[in-house]
């Protein structure tokens, strides 16, 4: 009980990545688990499929042309650029952190940048991070979020020659557009599909979450009006809030259900996400993130799509 099976599959790792899978903020939700294992000593990295590059040019080192690492040097657009002002958080730490950015694309393009990144890092481990709980999804549940971004991630990587790969999902019910009843039935085929590694819950009793959440607060503050609805939720549930509470004037208009379960991190195998996902074999060659789009829709067309959820998941939980 005492030492979780993702932290012992861990033990052996050198070097390990945490990788945001689904772009915009997912690498803040691998820091409470970054600054842990930095505080061990072991050697961690953080990377991003960033959406920054929709917004204007990135400054940094190039390792490929859809891969860029960015310091707190690095310029990018000043109302959206999340890994700039993290890094600029790190530097006021008196910390120098990279972020690798990668851009987003399909499963072949973004295995080219991990590979690039890969030799340049020489990384054993590599956990992939969402913000939300949308990547484990199987594509038949009522509500699927939007997968497109982590299915490429998923792909890509499940494709990668590394000794360890996993998966850890924070913000479970901060989406409003996942059937969050259907995600529990998927989390019970994975536990059944032996690819549930335990489940951790944050507190702010936690120092690497008080990092976290000093983190957040300044990148928002920094990039007000552009604030992560996910990463809001998380901070608001640490915060001992419940329901409908807003924390950013994003969500206004909208219904939340912040809760404690959105805490909570879930650890996965990566190779046991990849055999749950039917449609996965079918992306496994594409180069852009329309030719994703088109597999998951088309999947979408051609299955039944779960409709009964348990009596005892109320309506907020759907």
């Amino acid at each position: 009980m005492l030492t979780l099976p993702f932290f012992k599959e861990l033990a052996e790792s050198k070097s390990i990545l945490i990788a945001g899978a689904g772009g915009g903020f997912d690498i803040f939700a691998g820091l409470p688990l970054y600054f842990a294992l930095k505080d061990k000593g072991v050697d961690v990295h953080l990377a991003n499929l960033s959406f920054s590059f929709g917004h204007g040019e990135i400054t940094g080192k190039y390792l490929t042309k859809d891969l860029v690492e960015v310091t707190a040097r690095s310029k990018g657009n000043e109302y959206y650029f999340p890994e700039g002002y993290l890094s600029r958080w790190f530097a006021r730490k008196r910390e120098e952190q990279s972020l690798y950015c990668f851009r987003p694309a399909g499963p072949q393009t973004l295995l080219a940048s991990y590979r690039a990144l890969q030799n340049h890092l020489k990384f054993d481990t590599i956990i992939l991070v969402d913000g939300g709980i949308d990547s484990i999804l199987r594509g038949d549940e009522k509500r699927i979020g939007t997968p497109v971004e982590d299915m490429s991630s998923i792909s890509a990587v499940s494709q990668l020659v590394v000794e360890r790969k996993f998966l850890t999902c924070l913000g479970f019910g901060a989406e409003t557009d996942v059937s969050h009843a259907h995600a529990l039935e998927t989390i019970s085929k994975l536990i059944e599909d032996n690819a549930y590694l335990g489940a951790l819950a944050l507190t702010t009793e936690m120092p690497e979450v008080k990092r976290f959440m000093e983190a957040v607060h300044f990148v928002f503050d920094e990039m007000r009006g552009y604030e992560s609805v996910i990463c809001s939720s998380v901070v608001a549930a640490l915060e001992g809030k419940h329901g409908d509470h807003h924390k950013t004037k994003r969500t206004i208009g909208s219904k939340l259900w912040i809760n404690p379960l959105m805490q909570i991190y879930w650890f996965f195998r990566l190779e046991g996400i990849v055999r749950n996902v039917p449609y996965l074999p079918q992306i496994s060659n594409a180069e852009s993130l329309d030719q994703v789009r088109a597999v998951i829709k088309q999947h979408r067309d051609c299955i039944t799509v779960r409709e009964t959820f348990d009596r005892l998941c109320s309506a907020e939980c759907e």
